[in-house]
């Protein structure tokens, strides 16, 4: 009997990463072989050996093509994308290799907060009301025709980047220039980004905020997750600290934020794959904030175990994904019994990160079963809104959502950590 070969999974990514490491680790665990495709493979090493792809994410049509060139020689069986940005490269690989994945239009729509919104708005959904500028636009001419507070933000990034309130005409003509500068930056020029001309102004909504992890097997949706935000998100920027769930919300708004969801990935188009949800409620209405065609991002995925019924055996959400994305039926998982969260460690000022203390008495905290401090010595840190990173992440489990967000906060208040103002000078 000939030797049958392995499957083989193509993840696209902009860097490989933790979250790259841990798809890559639940594809080792099902027997699937993995090639990366990135847009930064000139740079960097490579971690597994495996030489990844070169790819221009800003251009996912030729993205797409160089992967069908590769696959001829070595088949590709199933697509991820690990991120935003790679997104509607890896809609048109499943399309034209016919794997099964988020149709094309779908994952361009979910990438521009613009055009979602209005998507999303024809359907007859709740979205905060919004415009869009250009980025050469006059903010104090802009300014005089808002209404107050409200929300400036890019179209094309992600993680509260460059996200900022602005509660009068002052304080938007100041967001607005700040928001300006950080997309006239050479990080962000060189990503090469149609949207990255515009800025998008909302109107601020007022309520409390959840996250929601769900997938979509074959134009069917499973919600996997919806974890409450127990620190306010009011401006004037929009730090993420704390996923925690099973959600306190009452049955009812749990069911509503479902429909909402349901109805926005019909709205949107997207068909098979990971769905990341975030949502606002206020006035007794269900605003959808955005829809992305991808996972939770960072290490965040890390507070989420699930397992077949029946099965004690748990898997991550990553090997769910892969299995997803494979082609196998995953809409029986369920998600752990016990509750969990995790809190994505801000940074507490700009600087160089030179040290943490108290990582062990952090670990000492009932409930908490992990801790990872990202951030490398000498690395730059910058917070929001110009940031896009965190210094870590601190995990919990316990048996109720309130002893899960007392464990990370106490763990969180153990942590010490050291940030130089500047770089130490070497003689």
């Amino acid at each position: 009997m000939p030797f049958a070969p392995k499957p083989r999974l193509l993840l696209l990514c902009s860097k490989l990463g933790y979250q790259t490491r841990a798809f890559a680790d639940a594809a080792e665990e099902l027997g699937v072989d993995v090639v990366y495709g990135t847009d930064r493979c000139h740079v960097l090493e490579d971690p597994w050996r495996d030489q990844a792809l070169a790819l221009h994410f800003e251009d996912p049509d030729g993205s797409a093509r160089s992967v069908v060139a590769a696959a001829a020689a070595k088949p590709v069986h199933a697509v991820i994308a690990i991120g935003d940005r790679p997104t509607p490269a890896a809609a048109r690989v499943a399309q034209a290799l016919g794997l099964p994945g988020h149709p094309p239009e779908a994952a361009d729509l979910c990438r521009d907060k613009y055009r979602s919104r209005e998507r999303l708005k024809a359907s007859g959904l709740s979205v905060p009301s919004f415009q869009r500028f250009r980025l050469d636009e006059d903010p104090a001419g802009i300014a005089e025709g808002l209404k107050y507070p409200c929300v400036v933000k890019p179209i094309a990034l992600s993680g509260s980047r460059g996200v900022i309130r602005a509660d009068n005409s002052k304080g938007f003509v100041a967001a607005f220039e700040r928001v300006r500068r950080l997309l006239a930056g050479a990080e962000i020029k060189a990503l090469r980004e149609d949207t990255s001309e515009f800025v998008q102004v909302e109107d601020y909504i007022d309520g409390a905020e959840v996250a929601v992890e769900a997938l979509l097997e074959r134009g069917r949706l499973h919600v996997l997750a919806i974890f409450d935000k127990p620190d306010p998100l009011t401006g004037p920027y929009f730090e993420e600290t704390i996923y925690v769930t099973p959600s306190r919300l009452p049955d009812g708004i749990q069911e509503s934020v479902m429909r909402a969801l349901d109805a926005s990935v019909r709205a949107l188009g997207l068909y098979h794959g990971p769905v990341h949800a975030e949502f606002r409620l206020a006035s007794g209405r269900v605003y959808v904030m955005e829809v992305a065609a991808r996972c939770i991002g960072g290490l965040c995925a890390r507070a989420l175990r699930f397992r077949f019924p029946l099965v004690k055996q748990e898997m991550s959400l990553e090997e769910v994904l892969v299995r997803l994305a494979l082609g196998n039926e995953v809409k029986r998982v369920v998600r752990e019994d016990r509750a969990s969260g995790v809190m994505m460690i801000p940074i507490p000022k700009g600087g160089f990160y030179e040290d943490v203390r108290g990582v062990q008495y952090a670990m000492a905290v009932p409930g908490i079963f992990d801790l990872e401090i990202t951030a490398k010595p000498q690395q730059k840190l910058v917070p929001l809104p110009e940031g896009s990173s965190y210094l870590g992440f601190i995990f919990a489990r316990e048996q109720t959502p309130e002893l899960v967000v007392q464990a990370l906060r106490e763990a969180h208040g153990k942590l010490e950590f050291v940030v130089a103002a500047e770089l130490p000078i070497v003689k």
